[in-house]
């Protein structure tokens, strides 16, 4: 996994110098994240758990007078520019270039006057790993566009819109969880995030002061996050909902999920419904228990996750439910898969002087199944999307 030490505002900057000469206007950046807890929960109208990584995207950006956008990638090498025709409705433009776009088109059909701009991005989140490379980078592009155009935009207000790119530009099924994160996270804290009416508590996180560190290992099995079958877990979920008659998931409380089963014929959809129905409550307990500065008694909620995850929502693979065995074999007091799943990253709760025992053990246990070499790295929760000096 790629370290937080390197300076990616500086490589955003000298990318701006190199393609397009002189100095950016400013830099924005936006961090990739890691959800705690409260997996498939968010488009469920539930619970999740957020908080942000110190692995960013940074934009920076600077105006220019036409109605174009030209934008630089430090993975790519590539710069492309599309113009107000292609951004004047989903699908003009593609690939990795359709993040940018979409943050564009979203606020145009908002009604907001884009400016616009040129652009060199940089970034330390690593692409497929279930860490939201994609959320990261439309919350840069965002604060970035806002600022070059003095455009009022609540931050209550920027996530659903970074979503609205991703969902109808980009075509990719998110809920509102990862812009959340990438947006309004605060250092040392938690994003306890409701996804039905996106109110959010920020929650102590506290992980120094409980002599903690959470690991997150990088599985090396790719996320594909707009495929097929994370769509089908969505399906499943809203039929599972309509069979109930409620709106959705999230209506349905632990206290009545026997009675909730007992009225789905279905095999696969009481699993669906069973992991969204207890991992909505596992979010709540989670966050109960950092409420008491209880950091070390949430271990066993984030593996119940897991198991969940593995079990009744089918959504891991070998390379992910190695890690977890092998960090929960090595002395992690929790670990469980973090993302929409079949790949990614899983994050472990360990002692912080062990952390690196336990990325050890994770390692030798891939080297003996003949898997990839995990990548592996200790985070703090940090802030979200701003506007860097």
């Amino acid at each position: 996994m790629t370290s937080p030490n390197g300076d990616v505002a500086a490589r955003a900057a000298e990318g701006f110098t190199n393609q397009y000469g002189g100095d950016a206007a400013g830099r924005w950046a936006a961090p990739g994240r890691v959800n705690l807890i409260g997996e498939h929960t968010d488009y469920n109208d539930g619970f999740v758990l957020p908080f942000a990584l110190p692995l960013r995207t940074v934009v920076a950006a600077d105006r220019q007078d036409a109605e174009l956008w030209t934008v630089w990638s430090e993975l790519s090498d590539e710069t492309i520019t599309f113009g107000a025709d292609d951004v004047a409705e989903p699908g003009r433009v593609s690939g990795w270039g359709a993040y940018v776009a979409g943050v564009v088109w979203a606020l145009r059909e908002a009604g907001h006057p884009v400016p616009g701009a040129r652009l060199a991005i940089a970034s330390d989140v690593p692409l497929g790993s279930g860490l939201s490379s994609s959320a990261a980078l439309e919350s840069a592009v965002l604060a970035a566009l806002l600022d070059l155009g003095g455009l009022e935009l609540t931050p209550e207000r920027q996530p659903r819109l970074a979503q609205r790119a991703e969902n109808v530009y980009v075509g990719a099924p998110t809920g509102i969880m990862d812009q959340s994160a990438a947006i309004r996270c605060r250092a040392g804290h938690a994003l306890f995030l409701d996804c039905r009416d996106e109110s959010v508590e920020h929650i102590p996180f506290d992980l120094d002061a409980a002599g903690l560190a959470v690991l997150v290992i990088d599985s090396r099995a790719p996320h594909r996050h707009a495929d097929g079958e994370y769509a089908a877990r969505r399906r499943s979920c809203e039929a599972g909902a309509s069979a109930l008659g409620v709106a959705a998931l999230r209506d349905v409380g632990v206290d009545q999920l026997d009675a909730a089963l007992a009225q789905l014929d279905d095999e696969e959809t009481r699993r669906r419904v069973r992991h969204v129905v207890t991992e909505d409550q596992r979010v709540l307990d989670t966050v109960a228990l950092l409420r008491s500065a209880r950091v070390r008694d949430i271990g066993p909620l984030l593996t119940a996750s897991h198991v969940s995850m593995r079990d009744d929502f089918e959504i891991t693979v070998p390379e992910i439910d190695t890690a977890v065995e092998a960090a929960l074999a090595a002395g992690a007091l929790g670990a469980r898969m973090t993302g929409g799943g079949f790949g990614g990253c899983v994050l472990a709760l360990v002692e912080a002087d062990r952390a690196d025992e336990v990325a050890s053990a994770v390692k030798a246990a891939y080297a003996e199944r003949g898997f990839t070499t995990p990548g592996a790295l200790t985070v703090l929760p940090s802030p979200g999307a701003t506007r860097l000096p």
